[in-house]
């Protein structure tokens, strides 16, 4: 069984968890500020090139997918911080375990242990992308 997180690790992954949650914050800045610059689906349109305008949208649909993305890290950051707030973060919230040290140094959002999470991604596999 996993020993309790101490103070000094509990501090090292508040401080990973915020730190995370600042570069995600100042990317989804810039490309909202990028939002404003001609799309690629207009500069390619200009050049009346089918095979140029099919990357140009693949090229955009990854920017709103990265930027969906990383919206996405920040809501699971931000729930992180909240289980640190209550008390209870580092606690699987399937079995109610302690997760390992080593798994929140590797995933610091991680909602479960690792057997509850395969368990997770083997229920929901093919649905709506599982949560860590």
């Amino acid at each position: 069984m996993a020993m309790e997180l101490t103070n000094t690790q509990l501090q090292q992954l508040k401080s990973a968890l915020r730190e995370r949650r600042t570069g995600l914050l100042e990317s989804i800045r810039r490309q909202l500020l990028d939002a404003d610059k001609p799309s690629y689906t207009e500069l390619a349109g200009a050049v009346h090139d089918l095979e140029d305008e099919s990357v140009a949208t693949l090229l955009e649909d990854l920017d709103h997918s990265q930027l969906s993305h990383h919206v996405e890290e920040v809501h699971e950051i931000e729930a992180a911080l909240q289980r640190v707030a209550e008390g209870n973060y580092g606690y699987c919230v399937d079995c109610g375990q302690e997760i390992e040290y080593r798994r929140l140094l590797a995933q610091p959002t991680a909602r479960r242990c690792l057997d509850d999470q395969a368990k997770h991604e083997r229920t929901f596999r093919g649905a709506e992308r599982p949560t860590l």
